[in-house]
């Protein structure tokens, strides 16, 4: 698939700015007339899954979130905006770690692209960091969750700015295991994600006092997981744990729905995005806890920015289009805090930035890994839906310290 361009728009309406400098918010340390900018604009990449088993997780409906940060941070700071020129660069990395790896290249190199951004799948993640730790630009993640990112693959210009395996583990796996489900099957996508979930998760129910029998690697992607819930159903665990996302997922779900085990042994699911549950229907998804990083009826802060995506694309935002719109604001704000979009001044403003905002409450990004901390919630699936997406109710706020935990000591950024 090749690469496409959205270019934001560049007026900005006088009614607007008028409004802005009678309520003091626009503002920034200088003119765009006085930045730096490269190449006059800033570029930012949007590299994720566009047409398989994650496209509707984050897919096109990512660069919408983009755009509308680009708009918001137009509209805030108008004509004293210092990045007047902004552009969308897309292109889809079809979960594989070779093409990220291109279509990164081709980004920074030739699409002059100063930021990247998503990159779901676990492998094309790890890619793409190298990328940036080479072409010293900045690359913030959303999509993926291998704790990698802000370990032993850590680099001075990545970022990891929504989940990871641990929290998900700390969150899903402490609660039900907690709650009397002390044995554990795990079946898991056989790559870096899925191996990384794994790990997290059998890290996390040892240490609330269970046991997991067996982890069975299933290949990915896959639409056919059969022999893998059978053979998950081997010595009567209580839970079979499904590590797999998007599309993966949905398969596995159904699968496990049709199986001589529902009903007999509780299913628990690793990552799971609304998108997910609307595909296959909340009743088959019912009771189902996980961690969620966000969800879009949370408060009225949440609904409002959701109800401004439905408008633009007629569905719900899942937690990586909010944290995408997220990331791409506060990359603005460090260029305009910053008055230029070179990387090292990029990566000076956001270490240690506290931030609360739409996606991230009580969010700090960590200087010592780059990791972006936050709250997030243990969720559980609703047996019916009040209305259309509509689908979680949540049962309790983990902190962003005990989500996160310490700094991953495998990280070094020298």
């Amino acid at each position: 698939m090749r690469s496409r361009t959205v270019q934001g728009s560049i007026a900005i309406a006088a009614t607007a700015s008028l409004a802005l400098a009678a309520c003091g918010g626009a503002g920034g340390p200088q003119s765009g007339g006085s930045s730096k900018l490269t190449d006059g604009k800033v570029v930012i990449g949007l590299l994720n899954d566009q047409s398989g088993v994650y496209k509707d997780v984050s897919g096109p409906n990512s660069a919408v979130a983009i755009q509308m940060a680009i708009d918001d941070y137009k509209a805030k700071y108008g004509d004293k905006a210092v990045a007047k020129d902004i552009e969308i660069v897309q292109a889809d990395h079809q979960n594989k770690a070779d093409i990220a790896n291109s279509k990164a290249q081709e980004m920074y190199d030739r699409q002059k692209a100063d930021v990247i951004l998503d990159v779901p799948n676990s492998a094309a993640a790890l890619a793409v960091a190298t990328q940036a730790k080479a072409k010293k630009k900045l690359y913030i993640n959303i999509g993926a969750g291998t704790t990698a990112l802000t370990g032993k693959s850590c680099n001075k210009y990545t970022f990891h700015w929504a989940y990871n395996t641990a929290v998900l583990a700390r969150g899903t796996a402490g609660a039900i295991t907690k709650e009397g489900g002390t044995s554990w099957n795990i079946v898991y996508p056989d790559y870096a994600f899925g191996q990384d979930m794994n790990k997290s998760f059998t890290k996390e129910i040892t240490a609330a006092g269970g046991a997991v029998g067996q982890s069975i690697a299933s290949p990915f992607p896959s639409d056919n997981f059969a022999t893998f819930i059978t053979k998950a159903g081997e010595g009567s665990p209580k839970v079979i744990g499904s590590m797999h996302a998007g599309g993966d997922l949905i398969n596995f779900v159904k699968q496990f729905n049709q199986s001589p085990l529902k009903g007999k042994v509780q299913l628990a699911v690793g990552l799971m995005f609304i998108t997910d549950i609307h595909t296959l229907g909340v009743d088959q998804f019912a009771g189902t806890q996980f961690t969620d990083a966000w969800y879009w009826n949370f408060d009225a802060q949440n609904k409002k920015w959701a109800d401004r995506f439905k408008e633009k694309t007629n569905t719900r935002p899942s937690f990586a289009h909010a944290g995408n719109y997220s990331a791409a604001m506060n990359y603005l704000e460090a260029v305009q805090e910053a008055g230029t979009d070179d990387a090292d001044a990029i990566v000076g403003k956001l270490e240690g930035k506290k931030i609360n905002d739409v996606f991230l409450r009580n969010g700090e990004v960590r200087k010592a890994d780059h990791a972006v901390i936050h709250d997030v919630y243990l969720a559980k699936v609703k047996s019916s839906a009040p209305e259309e997406w509509d689908y979680e109710d949540i049962e309790k706020t983990i902190p962003a310290a005990e989500a996160y935990g310490e700094a991953n000591p495998a990280c070094s950024m020298s």
